[in-house]
């Protein structure tokens, strides 16, 4: 049986055609955490043959979604940061884990850490969000 925090991000992940695109595999979520893994292909390198920075950062981002919704209370970016710290190549497994640092009635923040394969940093990643007070399931 699927807590409540399993059962939002599995709703979000059926809506969620981007991430799914990516490949996003979910491999953990609790209360205000999750952790998401997901394989470089070759259509997402840029043209100086490294991956584009923003699949890094979709993947930080769909990490940061999860965790901060999970408690079936919708919530949307307000503010996001990224440092890319790290090269990310084709074939590389990345992993991004989020954490709650603050979780108030109206604002939430996150810091996520992208890995690779390695567990090299390859990003790090902190997000703030509105809490909306709507429900998602």
């Amino acid at each position: 049986m699927q807590t409540l925090h399993e059962s939002v991000v599995s709703h979000m992940m059926q809506n969620d055609y981007f991430s799914q695109w990516m490949g996003v595999e979910v491999l953990q979520v609790k209360e205000g955490y999750s952790r998401i893994k997901m394989t470089i292909r070759k259509e997402m390198v840029n043209g100086f043959g490294i991956v584009h920075g923003g699949l890094p950062f979709s993947l930080a981002d769909s990490a940061f979604a999860f965790a901060c919704n999970n408690r079936n209370n919708l919530s949307v970016a307000l503010d996001v940061t990224i440092t890319f710290t790290k090269a990310v190549n084709v074939g590389d497994e990345l992993t991004a884990e989020a954490k709650e640092v603050h979780n108030g009635r109206s604002t939430g923040v996150y810091l996520i850490t992208v890995t690779n394969q390695k567990n090299e940093h390859v990003a790090l990643f902190k997000g703030t969000c509105f809490r909306t007070g709507k429900t998602l399931v």
